[in-house]
């Protein structure tokens, strides 16, 4: 079998890892230049590009396959089921968002209104964009960028010891926190790095990405359509009136 063959082909889909004489690929697995590199211009692109494009999950793709990093490792692992965990990712992601509003929050004293989305109540002309910007954009990318590579980036760094795959929880939510930050402020960093403290958690235990995707749009599609028909300020005080 050719090189090529060896490094584009395996069992399940799975790409094989490439022959050792690939400098670039082994170059793009470590933590040299070109590794680091990588690292930049994937969390970069992701930045830039939201919620238009997934284009940090575009790059985690083409990342794993030149370097010849198994699916698996990213998390892009087959479940046990797809029903179950698309089924059991929009029950949770939606209970989830229901009580970040109307319990988590109002505890941290946040505003009822979110105001970097408030715009978007009653906003027909909007829907389309940001359907796909929930689904595609948050579920589909941020989960990949944040969960599956910074977990594979960061478990070859720091080992898979059970205190190292706790600070990959901790790094890579305050991360996620921290890309809230900009433009929803404090309250939005805050629930940022709660929902990624329960995704990055549930993720470490599984392994696999495809429940934490669907939970992850659940969630923000919840959010929207609560801001979407004026019921911010009623979620708020479920509980606390």
């Amino acid at each position: 079998m050719s090189d090529d063959a060896m490094s584009e082909s395996g069992k399940h889909g799975q790409f094989l890892p490439r022959p050792d004489n690939d400098r670039f690929a082994a170059q793009l697995r470590g933590f040299g230049p070109i590794g680091i590199l990588a690292i930049l211009l994937i969390l970069v692109g992701n930045g830039i590009f939201m919620p238009y494009l997934p284009a940090g999950a575009l790059l985690v793709s083409a990342w794993a396959w030149r370097s010849g990093t198994p699916w698996s490792e990213i998390g892009y692992a087959r479940p046990a089921s797809w029903m179950g965990s698309v089924a059991g990712g929009i029950a949770f992601g939606c209970a989830f968002k229901i009580a970040m509003k109307a319990l988590v929050m109002p505890l941290l004293g946040a505003d009822p209104i979110n105001h970097a989305y408030h715009f978007l109540a009653g906003n027909r002309a909007a829907v389309p964009l940001y359907i796909y910007a929930f689904t595609i954009g948050a579920g589909f990318g941020e989960e990949t960028v944040f969960r599956g590579y910074l977990f594979e980036r960061l478990g070859k760094l720091l080992g898979g010891s059970a205190v190292a795959r706790t600070a990959i929880v901790f790094i890579t939510s305050l991360l996620f926190a921290a890309l809230h930050y900009s433009d929803q402020g404090l309250a939005g960093a805050e629930q940022a790095l709660i929902t990624g403290l329960t995704f990055g958690t549930i993720f470490m235990l599984t392994g696999r990405i495809w429940m934490v995707m669907t939970a992850h749009a659940a969630f923000d599609l919840t959010a929207y359509a609560i801001i979407y028909w004026g019921l911010e300020t009623r979620a708020a005080h479920l509980i606390f009136k």
